[in-house]
């Protein structure tokens, strides 16, 4: 296989496990979906259930902090994109495209942390885009 095509299907793969644990991941499921679908329709339902079964794996382990599940199910997932890659080539457009769309949306959702600390007399203003202040 191409070693650029192996890179991408590696990192595709961290991608979707990452999007897994995100706000993003309705979308990015039903786009893989459709992708299946378009491409290897008689496999669609099962990955489509795969995606979900994964799904509840990388929640379960983001919570617990396990790394070495996640990192299992990247490499599940690579050897899946791999595999259709290599079947089908001209996919990686499509998933590029999806990823791409995918990883923006994650974006609107990412989570602001903030922290301040005030001491004696003084005031922290702190805010997650506009901060209008007028004092008198």
């Amino acid at each position: 296989m191409d070693p650029e095509l192996t890179s991408f299907a590696q990192t595709a793969g961290t991608t979707l496990v990452t999007l897994m644990t995100t706000e993003a991941w309705q979308h990015t499921r039903d786009g893989f979906t459709r992708l299946w679908q378009r491409l290897q329709p008689d496999r669609a339902h099962l990955v489509s259930d795969e995606l979900e079964a994964s799904r509840e794996e990388a929640l379960r382990a983001h919570s617990a902090a396990d790394q070495e599940m996640l990192h299992e199910l990247c490499l599940q997932w690579q050897g899946h994109l791999r595999r259709l890659l290599l079947a089908q080539p001209e996919a990686v457009e499509g998933l590029r495209r999806l990823l791409d769309e995918a990883g923006s949306e994650a974006a609107a959702y990412a989570p602001i942390t903030q922290h301040a600390t005030a001491s004696e007399r003084a005031r922290v203003y702190q805010a997650g885009r506009d901060l209008h202040i007028t004092e008198r």
